[in-house]
């Protein structure tokens, strides 16, 4: 078994507490796992982005080579299509159809749609408004990591214990959104 995923957004949009998620569900199921992150200008809107690689044989590189991507979680559209190049043939993309606009250029969100569109296997999700019905905007991440969660191979409870686990700290009320948020992404 191995899944290769790549992580991606923009500073602010919870890209980290997906790989944290993802870690901890890994760890639940005694896999293993390599990661590595770029998140230097997150503070200021710039790129965010994770190698996630799990196995249940030790994991030699942390970094995945261009085509063996088995997915491609993005909470901004064109983030996603910026790691095109390490999508394997038959992988997935999710993303966000809701911009994250930070450039005075930002292309046309039609057309970066329609590039994903050309992709045999993607999921475009109104993250946004799923996360605002589940109760927080800022849980957008959820939804979209459980659009994803299909693809993931491991079990949906996993990822559900390892979000109690990352927002206990947090309250019973963040817990109950984000997991209500990662379950509408799944029923997606």
């Amino acid at each position: 078994m191995k899944n290769d995923i790549i992580l991606s957004g923009v500073g602010g949009q919870g890209i980290l507490s997906i790989a944290a998620i993802i870690g901890l569900a890994v760890i639940e199921n005694n896999l293993h796992i390599k990661q590595a992150e770029v998140h230097g200008m997150s503070q200021r809107g710039g790129d965010v982005q994770s190698h996630v690689r799990i196995s249940d044989k030790p994991v030699h590189s942390d970094l995945i080579p261009w085509g063996q991507a088995d997915i491609i979680i993005s909470a901004e559209p064109m983030e996603s299509l910026r790691y095109l190049p390490w999508l394997s043939s038959d992988g997935w993309l999710i993303t966000s159809s809701e911009p994250f606009v930070n450039i005075p250029d930002y292309p046309p969100l039609e057309d970066i749609l329609h590039e994903i569109r050309k992709l045999p296997k993607h999921r475009i999700i109104d993250a946004d408004a799923i996360a605002r019905e589940a109760g927080s905007v800022r849980a957008a991440n959820m939804v979209i990591l459980g659009a994803a969660s299909p693809f993931i191979k491991m079990p949906f409870e996993s990822l559900e214990n390892a979000v109690r686990i990352l927002f206990r700290r947090k309250g019973e009320e963040i817990i109950n959104i984000n997991l209500e948020a990662l379950r509408m992404g799944r029923k997606f």
